[in-house]
């Protein structure tokens, strides 16, 4: 059996734009809307995460979508809606050290390890469901799904860069495969 998944990044919010970490209901910016009006998808069953910019750039591309939890974004703890500047003058040691391994998560939030895991617990029912799909989430979930996908640490793919819209093409036989990175 082959299964074939599309991960779209979401649309382009002002936090993406002006270097914050994302809170849950940050909407779409009128840039992001109009990117994402002009993009062309392929009609497949969708997911999207819970949050507003997912659930709005499905609404966009005219998509109807099913809200899947596991597509949440990496929670920001107490980071989420803060920008990195702002991050730096308040605590400049504590964000160095960030820095230095932003794989270990914001105070209070996610690893990106802990991201990982959901979403290999994701692709392993993605290929029991086995249907292809397309599904409307986050930069680190998606960085986070690849790292699932291909067996590789998670810090490895903090070097991807997963633009608003970016989309990664993963199939399934027998093995996920990495098929293109586009955007």
């Amino acid at each position: 059996m082959s299964i074939h998944l599309i991960l779209l990044c979401h649309a382009a919010t002002r936090a993406m734009r002006e270097g914050a970490f994302p809170g849950h209901d940050d909407p779409i910016d009128g840039g992001g809307l109009t990117k994402t009006q002009a993009l062309r998808m392929e009609r497949r069953d969708c997911l999207t995460s819970p949050s507003l910019a997912a659930r709005q750039t499905a609404d966009a591309l005219g998509i109807m979508a099913k809200t899947d939890i596991a597509l949440r974004d990496m929670d920001h703890g107490d980071w989420a809606g803060r920008a990195l500047g702002d991050l730096h003058a308040d605590s400049p040691d504590f964000f160095a050290n960030w820095m230095a391994d932003p794989a270990s998560g914001a105070p209070g939030g996610e690893s990106l390890a802990t991201v990982r895991d959901r979403m290999a617990d994701w692709l392993a029912d993605q290929c029991a469901g086995g249907e292809d799909r397309l599904a409307i989430t986050h930069p680190m979930v998606i960085r986070a799904t690849i790292a699932a996908a291909l067996d590789i640490p998670p810090e490895a793919t903090l070097r991807i860069d997963i633009a608003p819209l970016s989309q990664v093409h993963l199939s399934w036989n027998r093995v996920w495969r990495l098929q293109a990175i586009t955007s």
